[in-house]
């Protein structure tokens, strides 16, 4: 099991407009968006370390989703 709560992915889904949602298709979007997440982080962290900085801001995570979009 990943990091991500299945409860508020499930209200995410629902959010967006869904009438039910089941537990496997909450807990496949929660995999889905931890690997995205993942990825973005990564990607993140070079531009950080690109910058000469150690930490990284939001900044970093904005473009971070640009690059992979």
């Amino acid at each position: 099991m990943g990091e991500l709560p299945i409860a508020p992915v499930g209200r995410i889904i629902k959010n967006a407009g869904a009438e039910r949602v089941s537990a496997d298709g909450s807990e496949a979007l929660a995999v889905l968006m931890e690997e995205f997440g993942t990825a973005m982080a990564k990607e993140a962290i070079k531009l950080t370390r690109h910058a000469g900085r150690k930490t990284v801001k939001s900044v970093d995570i904005k473009m971070a989703a640009e690059i992979l979009k």
